[in-house]
């Protein structure tokens, strides 16, 4: 897959400590071939991928040392889209050269696996040989090991699909730019990514849960996340006289206080909805009354019904609140991605196919995120479910989370998300139900 040098230097999977630097264990051997209490995969899948694990981990280490920010996953495209090719398979790059579909199989009906390529603009401040060479971009998200666990799931499965051993058609969808607006999910679906596609499946890295384990949850699963800019303009002066002004700074904290609070009261408290400001800016000097001011923020409903309504709703209030202040507003709100809601179906099969995977006193219910995640644009057409795989290390006094310069990994979970994703198509494609 990669030079041998890459994998012989992957040999060591890290083991976090408590300071976050990384302390050699070994994967000599590669991954157990079938965990206790798990299923194990056709065709001798669960000894390809012990003898595998070594290149799978050297796979997302030199992802995660050579990361590409949103938009620009280039490289990380091109070395996804070469050991397909290698596997013997056809792999279709993006028009714009950054992310990779991929079908295996043959079938009318098609069962979508989708990872994401994209790092963060942030610094890498781990102590590990897989450090970031790219300077304020990291992996503080797992999209490395998103990466890695689809190509290792779609090298496996082709290794079916030689011996005509699927039972119908999986497509890998690598997918750019999730980390921002506009994302890349409407790019794959707009070059046909969800053609034929009758259900899809994703996970993402929770370090709160220990490796070996997933979280899994039928109906809402992350919010919806838009953004909210408010602007006011009016009259300034003394703060001696302020009722010669349209006094802007009181004006703002009526906003920042009274939205929110009136938001709560105007939708049912079932729907989820948080909006929270985060950049709130006016005036310099403390005896002058500003001619402008601004806040920022941001708005995330679980509810897919609520969301449709908020922008509407929001303005309104923003306009109402203000209008007795005399301030001039002009509201900018901006749509992010909609509430990841898991279909009922497709989460019992990937948690029917994760018990198989790992045991099923390994599946345990996720939480509710407030987090975004743009998978929720292939849920608008298709029925889908997202999964947590666990990837904390046992024991560790440090807790981790996303979006942490020092973020890493515990890399068995790698194994674990291989078996998750190949046990989860071939249960869609038998299950018949889509």
């Amino acid at each position: 897959m990669l030079p041998e040098a890459a994998v012989t230097a992957a040999r060591p999977v890290g083991k976090l400590t408590s300071s976050g630097s990384s302390k050699a264990g070994h994967l000599s051997e590669g991954w157990p071939e079938t965990p206790p209490g798990a299923d194990p995969l056709p065709g001798q899948l669960d000894r390809w991928l012990a003898s595998r694990g070594a290149e799978l981990v050297a796979v997302r280490r030199h992802i995660h040392a050579h990361p590409e920010l949103s938009g620009h996953e280039f490289e990380t495209a091109a070395l996804v889209a070469r050991e397909l090719t290698r596997a013997g398979l056809s792999p279709r790059v993006l028009p714009k050269g950054n992310g990779v579909m991929c079908d295996i199989g043959y079938g009318e009906r098609v069962i979508a696996l989708r990872a994401d390529l994209d790092a963060l603009p942030l610094p890498d401040t781990k102590d590990v040989p897989y450090r970031s060479t790219v300077d304020n971009v990291c992996h503080a998200c797992g999209h490395d090991v998103h990466t890695t666990v689809l190509l290792g799931a779609g090298l496996a499965l082709a290794q079916l699909a030689e011996r005509d051993e699927l039972p119908g058609r999986v497509r890998l969808l690598f997918q750019p730019a999730e980390e921002t607006m506009p994302s890349g999910a409407p790019e794959v679906i707009a070059a046909g990514g969800l053609k034929d596609v009758a259900a899809i499946f994703a996970l993402h890295c929770a370090p709160q849960l220990p490796v070996g384990l997933v979280g899994v949850r039928s109906g809402p699963f992350t919010a919806a996340a838009d953004k909210i800019e408010v602007r006011l303009t009016g009259r300034g002066g003394h703060t001696a006289r302020p009722h010669l002004t349209a006094d802007l700074v009181h004006a703002l904290g009526r906003i920042l206080v009274d939205v929110p609070s009136l938001l709560d009261r105007k939708l049912d408290a079932r729907a989820g909805v948080s909006m929270v400001w985060g950049a709130v800016r006016a005036g310099e000097a403390a005896n002058a009354i500003p001619i402008e001011g601004m806040a920022r923020g941001t708005i995330r409903v679980l509810s897919r019904d609520a969301w449709r309504d908020v922008p509407e709703l929001v303005t309104k209030l923003v306009h109402d609140v203000i209008a007795p202040t005399g301030a001039d507003v002009e509201v900018t709100y901006t749509r992010g991605v909609p509430p990841v809601v898991n279909d009922r179906l497709a989460t019992a099969i990937i948690a029917g196919a994760a018990g198989a995977a790992l045991g099923p006193d390994r599946v345990v219910e996720a939480e509710i995120s407030m987090g975004g995640e743009d998978f929720a644009f292939y849920l608008d057409g298709i029925p889908g479910s997202m999964i947590r795989l666990g990837v904390g290390v046992p024991g560790a006094e440090t807790k981790f989370d996303i979006h942490q310069s020092s973020f890493d990994v515990d890399e068995r979970a790698i194994g674990h998300g291989v078996r998750i994703m190949v046990h989860t198509a071939l249960a869609a494609l038998s299950a018949g139900a889509f």
